[in-house]
């Protein structure tokens, strides 16, 4: 008997141990399945994020001052940052296509150097679209960048206009800042009204204008325009940060505010994604 039993146990210990050895082979193989199904949805999802189009100034003079002027390059940077880093493609279009004139070109400013040292991005914004290259389907979100220039070619551009009408319409999100709501004050809708009308809205004030002492050389003054187009205009002081969201329409007031609406906007995608899952 107990040779039996010396025997039996070897044995029972053999093929417990290979019964050990194939759960764990199974369980990997299995958290290996998961893992890579993980992957794959995480690759699905980021390549089903569509794209925003940032629209700059193909305008490089204020009026007949002399005075060189084209797109804050900060009002581009802080919010390509935000929805960069989330994991958004970015592209340029200008009223005239091609490369964009910068101002502010402030290389002390981290975002700024990083947006312009990535080549990318760098060509991009060197070699914009044209507004009839763009299909607004493409597209989750528009973004009007700021610098004065933005004052004598976005408001009267319909070719911008549509654009960013189709991706409103299309359930997407319209934001600008500084003088880039200037692209916003001629937007019309499918029922005929503005798209500002009726929601609350900001942008470079009056105030501002006078203390750069730019107001008798601006084409319009953005406060005054907004609000003749039904907008609920709310502002801050002077060179104050001030975001405002309404609608899947985001305005930022000036260059300090550049950053918040960059995150607003992400916000917003954020949003939307969820309500449609």
């Amino acid at each position: 008997m107990s040779k039996t039993k010396t025997i039996k146990t070897p044995i029972f210990l053999f093929l417990f141990m290979a019964l050990l050895m194939s759960c764990n082979t199974k369980n990997k193989s299995e958290n290996s399945i998961v893992k890579a199904d993980e992957k794959v949805a995480e690759q699905t999802e980021a390549k089903a994020l569509k794209k925003i189009l940032f629209v700059v100034t193909s305008h490089n003079e204020k009026g007949n001052t002399g005075k060189k002027t084209g797109y804050y390059l900060g009002e581009v940077s802080h919010p390509w940052n935000v929805l960069h880093t989330a994991g958004y493609e970015i592209d340029f279009v200008s009223p005239k296509g091609g490369k964009a004139p910068v101002d502010a070109f402030d290389m002390t400013d981290s975002i700024n150097k990083k947006f312009w040292d990535n080549d990318v991005y760098r060509n991009k914004i060197e070699n914009t679209k044209k507004p009839k290259e763009v299909n607004p389907e493409d597209y989750i979100a528009i973004h009007y960048a700021g610098g004065h220039g933005a004052m004598w070619d976005f408001a009267e551009n319909t070719e911008l206009a549509e654009i960013a009408k189709q991706i409103y319409e299309n359930n997407g999100v319209v934001s600008a800042v500084c003088h880039g709501p200037a692209g916003l004050v001629n937007i019309k809708l499918s029922n005929g009204s503005y798209l500002v009308d009726g929601k609350k809205v900001n942008a470079f004030t009056n105030e501002e204008e006078v203390k750069v002492k730019l107001e008798d050389v601006v084409p319009f003054l953005l406060e005054d325009t907004l609000i003749a187009r039904g907008a609920i205009f709310e502002k801050s002081a002077p060179f104050t940060k001030h975001v405002v969201t309404d609608q899947r329409l985001i305005t930022g007031q000036n260059p300090q505010s550049a950053h918040s609406v960059g995150e607003a906007t992400l916000k917003e995608l954020q949003r939307l994604t969820k309500s449609t899952k």
